[in-house]
């Protein structure tokens, strides 16, 4: 069980004495015990990807085998918890050994000590299979199911009766077919690159509510669905992501820093657990699992990160719950793929990515779905998953991006002009696309508008149609374009200033309900309605911009949801009053 190191390339060493090693098989390397991978085996030689720094180790050193592949510990005490990419809790290294990491260091990823109150649901004598509710326990305001493990099947000898226990001591026992009794505890171990098994996948069919205007009511995303943020430097991608972690409707956040810059995972450290759950005044950090990797942490990591961060997810979804995973960014983990495949010297593909690039994005993003888990054949859960994608230089046709885009179906491409603009969320609406529309039309339809998805397409279509004006404008001046086209700027301009921006820093503006939503956009329309009526009627485009009503529509942001519904009264009042009946205005 134990090699010797016989060459060292960075985070990528090679031992001999290998022989019975198994491809991702977690090994201990060197004398500091570094924690690594097996990802090549020649004969009795394996090569290994280590997810520390190697500076120091040398050739000689023991390579211990740990017979197990990379796993996470899943179970009660996750929620509100920083890990690194391989699930060390950086929370307690940090109480235990300091502000660094030392190297070697391993500790269990949830408490042991910890008691939990346990309430039993199966009875001694039921049937148990994979996904069967042993009972639940209390995980802030959620009820953390404790499920049968994949791979357990029999019928249960004995339930422990009501009562506080640690996440490894004996709650349920079963007899399998074969006669062998298995103890099951609150804890499970799950290999991160092997996706949870399911019963059923399911189509989409509800919105992920993030509660930013442009997503919500331009490019909607559905719970189960996924979702590319592309995005030079600068065009606020981070930023985006800290919104939709924050006020999306998902029962349960994971958020993976993979390579960011350790300020920005800074930021969420302060910011989540002083913000309100606008939907329960909670804390949102009680509903956040953080996996930080940041750049100056070891490059291997990275590629471990978010699979971590997937399972995690998955293990919330087979409760039953809706889960967003936020992936920030996709880039440098295929740029952690890049590294890692050069040291191993495997024939590179485009701009030297590995050749397996586009597979690996797949089986990542694949992983998200609204699914029927194992278990409750009456239970759903879902996973969103929203990844950054960092072009060099803002090129989409970069490997990393084009094969993101053959896999996702929501592609919010953000712009660095509108982000220099002060634009926030810098969605350039008319690149961004999605093609959840026809899933989430009847959702929308009843809780926002019957005509919701007129109203939308009425709006792009006033957008798409000052994209060719504008060329005109810039060509020869405004001066010449009949009023109608003036008053189509003049709408434009709303939609932008009123609609798409959102202060983030605004407390009411910072998230807006789709009911809300949906208003703003009526009453955008129907103003744009009735000057077109007025235009008609000899009206110019400049007066209809000097009626009062024009500056009402320019704070509707600013007014809280709950007034909305009055405020939008008496804009119509206004509508109608200042455009008169027949009259101009």
């Amino acid at each position: 069980m134990t090699g010797r190191i016989v060459r060292i390339t960075g985070p990528v060493i090679e031992a001999d004495g290998m022989r019975g090693g198994r491809m991702y098989e977690v090994v201990r390397a060197g004398n500091a015990a570094l924690i690594g991978e097996i990802i090549g085996l020649s004969e009795d030689v394996a090569t290994i990807q280590v997810y520390e720094d190697t500076t120091g180790i040398a050739p000689g050193e023991p390579v211990e085998r740990t017979g197990a592949s990379l796993s996470v510990e899943l179970g009660p005490g996750l929620l509100g918890r920083v890990y690194d990419g391989i699930q060390r809790p950086l929370q307690v290294i940090r109480d235990e050994m300091g502000d660094f990491i030392i190297r070697g260091a391993s500790l269990p990823a949830l408490d042991r000590t910890r008691r939990h109150e346990f309430t039993p649901q199966a009875q001694a004598g039921g049937t148990a299979t994979p996904g069967t509710r042993i009972g639940t326990v209390p995980e802030g305001r959620f009820a953390h199911a404790v499920l049968v493990p994949p791979g357990v099947e029999g019928r249960f000898l004995r339930i422990a009766p009501p009562g506080a226990y640690t996440i490894d001591e004996g709650i349920a026992c079963v007899r399998t077919a074969g006669g062998e009794e298995v103890t099951l505890s609150m804890l499970q171990h799950w290999p991160v690159r092997v996706a949870r098994p399911i019963r059923e996948k399911l189509p989409p069919t509800e919105p992920l509510i993030t509660g930013q205007r442009v997503i919500d009511s331009f490019f909607p995303m559905a719970k189960g669905g996924a979702a590319a943020v592309p995005g030079p430097f600068g065009a606020g991608k981070t930023v985006v992501q800290h919104q939709l972690a924050k006020w999306s409707d998902a029962d349960i956040i994971v958020y993976v820093g993979c390579g960011e810059r350790g300020n920005e995972l800074a930021d969420v450290l302060r910011q989540f657990p002083a913000l309100e759950d606008p939907r329960t005044g909670e804390p949102l950090m009680g509903r956040t699992v953080l996996i930080g990797n940041t750049s100056n942490m070891p490059v291997a990591a990275r590629e471990a990160s978010v699979y971590t961060g997937i399972t995690i997810a998955e293990y919330y979804r087979d409760m039953g719950y809706d889960v967003a995973l936020m992936a920030d960014s996709t880039s440098r983990w295929a740029e952690a793929m890049r590294e890692i495949s050069g040291r191993l010297e495997e024939m590179p593909g485009e701009h030297g990515y590995p050749a397996y690039l586009a597979s690996r994005l797949a089986e990542f993003y694949e992983r998200a779905g609204r699914v029927r888990p194992l278990g409750s054949a009456e239970t759903t859960g879902s996973i969103s998953v929203i990844g950054a994608v960092s072009p060099p230089g803002g090129d989409f046709s970069e490997p990393v991006t084009q094969n993101t885009l053959r896999i996702v179906k929501v592609f919010w491409a953000l712009d660095a002009d509108l982000a220099h603009e002060r634009h926030f969320p810098a969605v350039n609406w008319l690149l961004s696309y999605s093609l959840y529309l026809d899933a989430v039309r009847e959702w929308w339809e009843e809780h926002g508008g019957p005509d919701w998805e007129r109203v939308r397409a009425d709006l792009m279509a006033i957008l798409q149609k000052e994209s060719e004006l504008e060329e005109i404008v810039h060509l020869v001046g405004p001066d010449v374009l009949p009023e109608e086209d003036k008053l189509t700027l003049l709408v434009a301009g709303i939609v932008r200033e009123s609609f798409l921006i959102q202060y983030a820093f605004d407390p009411v503006d910072t998230y807006c309900p789709p009911q809300k939503q949906y208003l703003m956009m009526r009453l955008i329309m129907d103003y744009a309605a009735a000057g077109r009526a007025a235009v008609g009627r000899g009206a110019s485009a400049a007066e209809v911009a000097a009626l009062a009503v024009t500056g009402m529509l320019s704070r509707l942001g600013s007014v809280p949801a709950a007034d909305f519904p009055a405020f939008f009264g008496e804009v119509e009042r206004h509508i109608e009053e200042e455009f008169g009946r027949g009259g101009r205005p």
